[in-house]
């Protein structure tokens, strides 16, 4: 197989939506700790998140598994979205199949470690970008490529358990990212190392698409 390219990845979450994005606010007010208490607004107000300057530690434990677990619930709510459309067609169906399930185990996961802590879920939409299957293979490649840059971004702040938690997960979505970037006919590995992310950033990228309600 030829792969398109082989330079780095793009930068930023760029898949464009239904959705006006001028107006999309709700995902920087939806919660980080607990079952939603805090919000990143009140974060970004004084500055970087403050988990990315502490010292591991349970509490943090569970801002950081929060935040994961926002981010796998967004990937199997657009999953399954895209399979209920029913446009998906051959390895791009297979595909999502297969994933959407990986990603329901990673929600039951993180919530079985997060317990009474873990978040409720968000209401999400996701408009053409799970009705026609060439936009749904770029979200996907984007979701996953910011889903690892997530985690690798994380990892610094967590406690020895919670790491080991967070590595089986990744650790899969990297694989979904090599896949859905096969599939593309794009180099599955374009760069010898992930990048990681912020909170602050990997959250405004996902805001600006508009998916969380």
């Amino acid at each position: 197989m030829r792969w398109a390219g082989s330079g780095p990845a793009r930068k930023g979450f760029t898949v464009a939506t239904e959705h006006s994005t001028a107006s999309r606010s709700g995902f920087l007010r939806l919660g980080l700790a607990g079952a939603g208490t805090l919000s990143l607004g009140a974060v970004l107000a004084s500055g970087a998140p403050r988990a990315e300057a502490a010292s591991p530690s349970p509490a943090l434990d569970v801002q950081v598994l929060n935040y994961a677990l926002l981010l796998e619930e967004l990937q199997v709510a657009f999953y399954a979205a895209a399979l209920d459309r029913g446009k998906l067609r051959g390895e791009l169906r297979d595909f999502a199949r297969v994933v959407v399930e990986h990603e329901r185990e990673h929600v039951g996961l993180l919530r079985g470690a997060l317990g009474a802590k873990a978040r409720k879920v968000p209401r999400f939409s996701f408009g053409a970008a799970v009705s026609n299957p060439r936009r749904f293979a770029a979200t996907a490649l984007e979701l996953e490529d910011l889903g690892v840059a997530a985690y690798n971004g994380q990892a610094a702040n967590l406690t020895r358990g919670a790491l080991i938690a967070a590595a089986r997960i990744v650790s899969v979505d990297a694989r979904h990212a090599a896949w859905i970037r096969a599939i593309e006919n794009r180099p599955p590995s374009p760069q010898a190392t992930d990048p990681a992310k912020t909170r602050r950033k990997v959250l405004a990228e996902v805001d600006r698409t508009g998916f969380v309600r």
